[in-house]
């Protein structure tokens, strides 16, 4: 006898069975699981080349300093930001995003487009959420293979944050006056 559904004690690894309870049919079957297992398959791949070489050339530091680790946030944010919203990065988003409209302060909103890895690459440069960890992971990399470097770009991009925010918070104040 042929059983087409599993008993609820028996694991089910379907990747199939992922969006079955959804009701936001329309967005999970959307959903690129193969695509965004190849972009993790990547990070992942990338991430332990990079640890042999720093651990093979012993750049591992014993701690992060607490000024490091604040400077690599705040450019994490501001990189991601830039790679995932940026008007002036769009050239490097359009093959894998629709321009949708302006977001204000320099920013767009852009939806993924196409389908398959176009599609899957589409949903990662345009989320700056998405972004942040492969950003996060470069910058601390760098500071590893070039601290001085690094420490340099991620100041500018740390300045750029902070200017962003007192522009905000000027616009904020003359709304108010």
């Amino acid at each position: 006898m042929e059983r087409t559904q599993p008993r609820e004690t028996e694991a089910n690894l379907s990747i199939d069975e992922y969006g079955a309870k959804t009701v936001e049919k329309e967005e999970c079957e959307e959903l690129l699981l193969t695509e965004y297992a190849t972009l993790l398959g990547f990070y992942i791949a990338s991430v332990a080349v990079l640890t042999g070489l720093a651990t093979e050339k012993d750049r591992f530091p014993r701690r992060f300093s607490l000024l490091d680790l604040a400077l690599l946030g705040i450019a994490t944010h501001k990189l991601s930001r830039i790679v995932a919203k940026d008007r002036i990065t769009s050239i490097l988003r359009a093959p894998f995003v629709t321009y949708i409209c302006s977001a204000g302060a320099g920013e767009v909103d852009e939806e993924p487009r196409g389908r398959g890895i176009q599609r899957g690459i589409g949903h990662l440069v345009s989320c700056p959420y998405c972004m942040a960890p492969w950003c996060a992971t470069a910058l601390a990399f760098s500071l590893l293979f070039a601290p001085r470097a690094t420490r340099f770009f991620a100041g500018i991009l740390a300045s750029v944050a902070a200017s962003d925010f007192l522009h905000r918070a000027y616009l904020a104040a003359k709304e108010r006056t």
